[in-house]
């Protein structure tokens, strides 16, 4: 079976060329195949997809059927479902099935999309290789010896594979977009605040956003048609319409102005990164846009800002497991204090140990103004370079990440390293804005991603610049040698 868009699958739907049901069974085996070497999902979803797919054949047959009807997707353990576990990645949540399904769900649903798994992810979301879930790492389709990327790298490596057409996905700093360029798919990333964050289990609350991973820009805007817009159970949700985003496609890049961050090649991109980078900036020109140096001065401060905020943000979103109310717990206690401590020290991983000792340490008495406030101020400052540098351009253009996919283990015991994997990503979180990372090339036999970043709510702009790249490239198209699709291992 080749790899498939949405947009491919729904016309074959309404078209009844194929049924749910039969889409449903072909992508289950796939799974079966290619998921013992990849482990991209935590839980699949067998049963209950055939029965959804069933009942949205009914709606094909009927003629009411939306684009989204009987397709099958995914969606990252971090997002609230009641038919299967959310855990988040963690052995503190292992089996824990939610009462209720998060907005993204409950809108996917609604709009008749099939749930057909569970993808593995970073515990909590804390990490930018898939390698700190508690269920294990999960492989590039392009080497299983390296990282699809993260923390939302199992939906990644799943579209990557051909085991799902599409996948969601969360964004705090990057992880959205980083896995999309390792794994050599499109991860788009909305403006925080244009999904709702109900039901998507907090890690950093004022970074936290929803996207999608695709195999492409026009795929992603019609899962945002379905998953975007007002929600009044979360309080960070914009209250605006949503923008037809289908309908913006192919629209002419003629007169616009695409910004060039100095910034973003420095020493550390990778030479031949840069090379596919600034190959596909070109295409714009060729398009008819207009490609302008431009500066961002303070992004070099983004990382250490963004692990302060992040890191004193999740220290608080964590506290609420304990123990006490839901997920795991140590059994053999005599007091209270040790109870807590005792399920905390089982139920989370290093990492999470990690950035919750460090944000309650920026948090404390006397640290408070000199590390918090501090890195509050400078995420102000990168906030108005952005804004700067949209009053002069539409978009701007740079890599996703300065490397193609590392190995496995490579980065584990430097979390600095690892965390200057995200330098190119986490301002976009710290402003808020709109971005997406497409495929520009191959790189050692790796992709390479391409970044594009709008400003706030300009998510139409910047699928659209997306898309029409894609009309004029084929790197999304390539196809890993572990995949769905049957191929030998050419890459082509």
């Amino acid at each position: 079976m080749q790899r498939s868009t949405i947009a491919e699958l729904s016309r074959q739907l309404r078209g009844g060329s194929v049924t749910s049901r039969a889409l449903v069974e072909r992508y289950l085996a796939a799974i079966e195949a290619l998921d013992g070497s990849i482990n991209a999902f935590i839980t699949v979803c067998g049963e209950q997809a055939l029965a959804a797919a069933d009942a949205a054949d009914e709606l094909l047959q009927s003629g009411q059927a939306g684009p989204l009807t009987g397709v099958p997707l995914a969606h990252k353990d971090i997002f609230c479902t009641t038919d299967a576990p959310t855990t988040c990645g963690s052995r503190m949540l292992e089996g824990y099935v939610s009462p209720f399904d998060a907005t993204a769900v409950e809108r996917l649903r609604a709009a008749g999309a099939v749930l057909v798994g569970k993808t593995n992810m970073d515990e909590f979301a804390m990490g930018s290789s898939t390698e700190t879930s508690y269920f294990g790492p999960t492989g590039n389709p392009w080497d299983l010896n390296r990282s699809p990327g993260g923390s939302s790298g199992g939906s990644a490596a799943a579209v990557a594979a051909g085991m799902i057409p599409a996948g969601t996905g969360t964004d705090t700093g990057g992880s959205i977009r980083q896995p999309a360029a390792l794994a050599g798919v499109t991860g788009f990333k909305p403006t925080y605040g244009r999904v709702s964050r109900y039901g998507m289990v907090a890690f950093a609350s004022s970074l936290d956003q929803a996207g999608t991973l695709t195999l492409t820009a026009e795929d992603a805007a019609i899962l945002m048609e379905a998953m975007a817009g007002f929600d009044p159970r979360d309080s960070t949700c914009a209250d605006l319409p949503v923008p037809a985003y289908t309908d913006a496609l192919n629209t002419s890049l003629a007169g616009k102005r695409i910004g060039v961050p100095k910034e973003f090649f420095d020493a550390g991109l990778d030479s031949d990164n840069e090379q596919c980078v600034r190959e596909a900036i070109a295409v714009f020109e060729e398009q008819g846009a207009t490609v302008v140096e431009v500066s961002l001065p303070n992004l070099h401060l983004s990382v250490p800002a963004y692990y302060i905020v992040a890191p004193a943000e999740c220290s608080s979103n964590l506290s609420r497991f304990d123990g006490v109310r839901f997920g795991h717990r140590h059994e053999e206690v005599t007091d209270l204090e040790s109870f807590y401590k005792l399920t905390r020290k089982e139920g989370f991983g290093p990492e999470v140990k990690r950035r919750i000792i460090t944000g309650a340490y920026v948090l404390s008495a006397g640290y408070y103004d000199a590390y918090y406030l501090k890195a509050q101020q400078v995420r102000q400052l990168i906030s108005e370079d952005f804004k700067r540098c949209f009053a002069e351009v539409d978009l701007l253009a740079g890599p996703t990440t300065p490397t193609p996919a590392f190995l496995l283990g490579e980065k584990m015991d430097d979390p600095v390293q690892m965390y200057l994997n995200d330098i190119y990503t986490i301002g976009v979180n710290l402003a808020g804005l709109p971005g997406i990372s497409v495929p520009c090339g191959l790189v050692r036999g790796l992709p390479v991603g391409l970044q594009l970043i709008g400003p706030q709510f300009g998510e139409s702009a910047v699928l659209n610049c997306a898309h029409i790249y894609q009309q004029q490239t084929q790197w999304h198209d390539l196809v890993p040698a572990i995949s769905a699709s049957g191929s030998d291992g050419d890459s082509r």
